[in-house]
């Protein structure tokens, strides 16, 4: 199938697109950013443009739709950006996939009940998905992703020039250049990691049983949403100790942990940011099949001392 994929020149999008092409199908990245990603060339285009998606969707067999503003503290001061593109950007894609009778795949959010911008609005178009299905009868499936990590993801500052800081890349950055890792409030909340790429093959599969007419139904007949963590939860105090211990096993120093005493805007002290596995295997999967944290941050911290420090030093 040819797939479009909003957002795909981003993070996520990358290993989406990727999982795509294994799989055989053909991706079409749909996104702002560039006129190649990922080896792909993109189609040019703004998910906030009604026009554009539907243009999109009439020249593609499915749509997986992971285009948004980001942020979590980033988006409170000025709620309109992320308003405007999850929530508009989501009505745009329902639209054009009703329009043309094609399947499509949202992303959610692993933290859906907070309060802050950018998970009201990504959450609201959960629910605009939930009516589209039963009153339009489009086949659309949720997934909603813990905390994604994995190699390529950007790097805020004083590392890089992302405009939204994640904790895996910070966290990787400081302990490879021999700073304290910073943590915000006491590092004893639960904020579940999920690999990328076991990611992308929740999101894919999602689509393909979509397109094969299967939309996921809770007990109450409406739509469920797929989860996708592990069944172990780790703090992030313990997710921080995995990214130093790896950076010792690759010859750095050990660096200490920092707590900063307090939360960011928009999240909550001793939050619990957690996966419901029992709806894995809706998408072919398990949370024994899903790369180990252990070795998935060892993996990543290697992948940012062979791609991303070496550039680092060099403009220093």
């Amino acid at each position: 199938m040819k797939i479009g994929v909003t957002g795909g020149a981003g993070f996520i999008g990358g290993h989406v697109v990727d999982e795509l092409a294994r799989r055989g199908h053909e991706p079409v990245i749909f996104d702002t950013a560039g006129r190649t990603a990922h080896g792909y060339p993109v189609r040019m285009g703004d998910a906030r443009d009604e026009t554009a998606m539907c243009e999109l969707a009439a020249h593609v067999d499915g749509i997986i739709h992971l285009a948004a503003c980001l942020g979590t503290q980033e988006t409170i001061q000025n709620p309109r950006p992320a308003f405007e593109t999850n929530v508009f950007g989501g009505l745009n894609f329902l639209k054009a996939i009703a329009q043309y009778k094609i399947p499509g795949t949202y992303i959610g959010v692993g933290n859906h009940w907070m309060e802050n911008s950018y998970s009201i609005s990504k959450t609201a178009v959960e629910r605009a998905v939930r009516m589209y299905n039963k009153e339009h009868g489009t086949r659309c499936n949720i997934v909603r992703l813990v905390n994604a990590y994995g190699p390529r993801q950007s790097v805020a500052p004083p590392f890089g020039s992302a405009k939204v800081k994640k904790i895996t890349p910070s966290f990787v950055c400081r302990a490879l250049t021999g700073q304290p890792v910073e943590i915000y409030g006491d590092g004893e909340q639960v904020s579940d990691m999920i690999h990328v790429t076991d990611g992308a093959k929740a999101l894919v599969t999602a689509l393909e049983k979509a397109a094969n007419g299967a939309v996921f139904q809770g007990d109450d007949k409406m739509t469920r949403a797929i989860e996708v963590g592990p069944a172990d939860h780790r703090t992030v105090n313990e997710v921080a100790g995995l990214v130093v211990k790896a950076a010792v096993a690759l010859g750095y120093d050990e660096v200490p942990l920092a707590h900063t005493g307090w939360m960011r805007p928009g999240e909550e002290k001793g939050a619990r940011v957690t996966a419901d596995t029992s709806t894995l295997p809706l998408v072919d999967m398990s949370a024994d099949t899903l790369v180990g944290l252990e070795d998935g941050i060892a993996d990543v911290v290697a992948w940012y001392a062979e791609h991303w420090l070496p550039q680092y030093k060099a403009s220093r």
